[in-house]
C-alpha cells in the first residue's frame, strides 16, 4: 500500500483536499437544480451517509436563481457544473457556491475566460477542471493519439489557461469509461501535477458494472497513493455512488470508522441462514462510526480461528451457533434465537 502522494492543499468551502488531509467522497444530484426544495432534501440525506461534497448542473437562469437558496439549506460544500455558458459561472460564483466544475475550452472566446478567471480569483472559489476520453482537442489526437497523454494533456492545458490569470484554487479531473486507461491517465498526472486529483472511472454503469469498475479503477489507484476526492459515477441513485464510494475507501484502509463485516461465503456444512443475518447485520451498522469487527461465519470450521481478531462473531454448528468475542467462545445459542441474540449483543458493543 503506498503513501498518499502529498499534492498541494485546495480549499472548498470549509474543506480543504489534497495536502495529505482526508479523501473527500463526492456524488451528484439527479434533481433539476430549480426544484430547490427537493435538491435540499436530497443533499441532507446524502450528508447523512457520508457525502462530503455535492454537485448540481446549471442549465439554465432558473437552476442559476436556486442556487444561493440550495447553499443555505445544506451543510457541506456545494460545487455547480457548467457547461457552453461563461455568464453562468460568473452567476454562481456570485450566488455563492463554493466551487465550479468547467472546462475552459467550451465557455467561449479568450476574454470569456479571463472574465470567469478574475471571478475565482477575487473570491476563493474553487475550479475543477476536467477533461474526458470524448473530449479530448483533436490537435492533442492528431499528436498523441486517444491514450492516456491527450487525455491528460487536454486537462493540463486547460489548467494552463487559468493559471495565466492567476487562479490556483484547482482540481483536476481526466476520466474516461475504460478502467485502464482512466487508471493510466491518473498515474500520468500525478508525475506531471501537484494539484489535487477528483478520482473516478466516469460512466462506469449500473449499480453492478459500476460498481466493479469503479472499485478496480478507484480502488488501484488510491492503493499507489493516487486520489484526493473520488465521484463513483453509478447510473442508480446518488445514495449509492456514496456507499461504493465508502466501501471502496474502507476496503483501502483509507476509513477505520466503521462498523466491518466480515462474512464467509458459505458451503454444505452451513446449517443456519447466515446469508440473511449477515445482510441485516450489514444494515444495522451502516451508520456506525466506531471501528468494530463483526465475524458471520457460516460454521464453526471457518469459525472463530479465522476471525479471531473480530470483536464479535456468530459461527453456525449443528442445531445451535456459537458467539465469540477475539476467536474465544463464550456463549451458545439455537438457531431459533441467533438473530435476537447476537444483534442484542451487537448494539450493547455498539453503546458500549
Amino acid at each position: 500500500f503506498g503513501e498518499q502522494e502529498m499534492s498541494k492543499v485546495a480549499r472548498i468551502g470549509n474543506l480543504a483536499i489534497g495536502g495529505g488531509n482526508k479523501i473527500a467522497v463526492q456524488s451528484m444530484c439527479n434533481i433539476k437544480t430549480s426544484k430547490a426544495d427537493e435538491v435540499i432534501r436530497q443533499i441532507l440525506d446524502l450528508e447523512n451517509i457520508g457525502c462530503d461534497i455535492i454537485r448540481v448542473s446549471v442549465k439554465d437562469d432558473d437552476d442559476i436563481k436556486a442556487l444561493r437558496t440550495i447553499k443555505c439549506g445544506i451543510n457541506i460544500p456545494l460545487v455547480a457544473d457548467i457547461h457552453f455558458n461563461y455568464r453562468y459561472a460568473l452567476s454562481a460564483i456570485d450566488a455563492g457556491v463554493d466551487k465550479i466544475r468547467i472546462n475552459p475550452g467550451n465557455i467561449g472566446s479568450e476574454k470569456n475566460v479571463e472574465e470567469v478567471a478574475k471571478a475565482l480569483k477575487s473570491s476563493g472559489v474553487a475550479v475543477r477542471v476536467g477533461s474526458n476520453s470524448g473530449s479530448v482537442e483533436k490537435s492533442l489526437l492528431e499528436k498523441y493519439g486517444k491514450n492516456e497523454i491527450s487525455l491528460a494533456e487536454s486537462a493540463l492545458k486547460n489548467v494552463a489557461v487559468l493559471e495565466k490569470y492567476g487562479v490556483d484554487n484547482i482540481v483536476i479531473s481526466a476520466k474516461a469509461s475504460s478502467v485502464p486507461l482512466t487508471k493510466k491517465t491518473y498515474e500520468y498526472l500525478s508525475r506531471k501535477t501537484d494539484y489535487p486529483l477528483h478520482v473516478g472511472v466516469t460512466e462506469a454503469g449500473t449499480v453492478s458494472g459500476g460498481t466493479v469498475k469503479s472499485a478496480i479503477g478507484i480502488g488501484s489507484l488510491l492503493l499507489e497513493g493516487i486520489g484526493d476526492t473520488i465521484r463513483v459515477s453509478l447510473t442508480a441513485a446518488p445514495e449509492e455512488e456514496i456507499y461504493v464510494a465508502k466501501r471502496i475507501l474502507r476496503s483501502v484502509n483509507l476509513e477505520n470508522d466503521y462498523a466491518e463485516i466480515i462474512s464467509c461465503p458459505t458451503c454444505g456444512r452451513t446449517e443456519y441462514d447466515s446469508i440473511s443475518l449477515a445482510e441485516k447485520i450489514e444494515k444495522l451498522t451502516a451508520n456506525v462510526r466506531k471501528p468494530i469487527k463483526i465475524a458471520v461465519m457460516g460454521c464453526v470450521v471457518n469459525g472463530p480461528g479465522e476471525a479471531k481478531d473480530c470483536d464479535i462473531g456468530v459461527a453456525g454448528g449443528s442445531g445451535y451457533c456459537v458467539f465469540f468475542k477475539k476467536g474465544e467462545v463464550y456463549k451458545k445459542v439455537p438457531f431459533s434465537d441467533v438473530e435476537k441474540e447476537f444483534i442484542k449483543e451487537i448494539e450493547e458493543l455498539v453503546d458500549a
